[in-house]
């Protein structure tokens, strides 16, 4: 399941993109409005921790732990740590074990 649907666009028409928008042969651009995302409280859910180790990237551990590294997303947002540049080798991290709490939990 796509984490897009349900979400939100706005429509981006303003007049300070307008040459822009020309050179691209559009009148406007219809785009993802950026969430308002909830602070995973730890507490709700059962998490291993491990040592991020040089190599390690959200999406590998997604695959290693949920079989797929679609879901990179959710151990960033847990972490709150938006990207691996967030994080420094040695750094402990929260990785949540079950894949459909933590989903149940980003829904509500």
């Amino acid at each position: 399941m796509s984490r897009y649907i349900n979400k939100i666009t706005a429509i981006n028409d303003l007049d300070i993109y307008k040459k822009t928008l020309e050179k691209r042969g559009v009148l406007r651009i219809e785009q993802y409005r950026t969430p308002s995302l909830k602070q995973f409280e730890t507490s709700e859910l059962d998490f291993i921790e491990k040592v991020w180790m040089d190599g390690d990237s959200f999406w590998k551990l997604s695959d290693e732990f949920y079989g797929d590294p679609k879901h990179w997303y959710l151990i960033a947002r847990f972490n709150s740590a938006p990207t691996e540049a967030h994080i420094k080798i040695g750094d402990t991290i929260k990785i949540p074990i079950n894949l459909s709490a933590v989903l149940q939990v980003v829904e509500r």
